[in-house]
């Protein structure tokens, strides 16, 4: 297909596929002739992919850079490629490193080894549930493995469900789109879900 085609399929402008062209996350289409490039169906999927990183994600270009790049590289494995989406995603949370955040980072630390999750130490997911941590003590709720451990466990069977859902041999970039329909998509729907089941359990209780 020709760029004019590639537009119109994508959704997008020919100015920004020429965009994402010079700056790499787009490959060259086939040269034709001196004035025109043909493109395939690998061209519309990383736009897909592209637009979902932006409008879903949320991320800077040079975010987006990263990840083509370990899509890219076959050297990086599906485990890697993982962990560069879902870094780039975030939530990235400012750490202000004083005392009670430090203390609930320690905490975090320490659940995730009890658990016995392999999670990198630079997951923007310790900091954003040490910050949590430091909220819930400040207004009086302890942390408790206790407590924790339904999210806990409602978490890791999420999870469980997400990864399954990835084909093996599936397309390096479907893979990665289907992690950033998991990871921002779908937490709203579980937290949707989550505050359904809230109104339901009060009225069984309270109603």
């Amino acid at each position: 297909m020709q760029i004019s085609e590639l537009s119109d399929r994508s959704g997008l402008t020919v100015q920004t596929i020429k965009f994402y062209i010079r700056e790499g996350l787009l490959p060259k289409g086939s040269v034709v002739s001196a004035t025109r490039a043909e493109y395939d169906h690998r061209h519309l999927e990383r736009l897909r992919l592209i637009s979902a990183l932006r409008e879903v994600g949320d991320l800077p270009v040079a975010a987006i850079q990263r990840i083509v790049e370990a899509i890219e590289d076959e050297r990086v494995s599906l485990h890697e490629l993982f962990g560069t989406a879902q870094y780039a995603i975030g939530p990235h949370v400012a750490a202000p490193y004083d005392p009670h955040w430090r203390a609930a980072r320690q905490d975090v630390d320490a659940l995730v080894r009890e658990l016995g999750w392999t999670v990198g130490d630079r997951s923007p997911a310790r900091d954003l549930l040490a910050h949590t941590f430091v909220a819930l003590r400040r207004l009086g709720f302890p942390i408790t493995l206790t407590d924790l451990r339904p999210y806990v466990k409602a978490a890791a069977e999420v999870a469980d469900h997400e990864i399954g859902r990835v084909a093996d041999g599936a397309p390096r970039a479907r893979t990665v789109h289907t992690l950033l329909v998991s990871t921002v998509l779908y937490e709203q729907v579980l937290t949707a879900l989550h505050r359904l089941a809230q109104e339901d359990a009060s009225a069984r209780r309270f109603g």
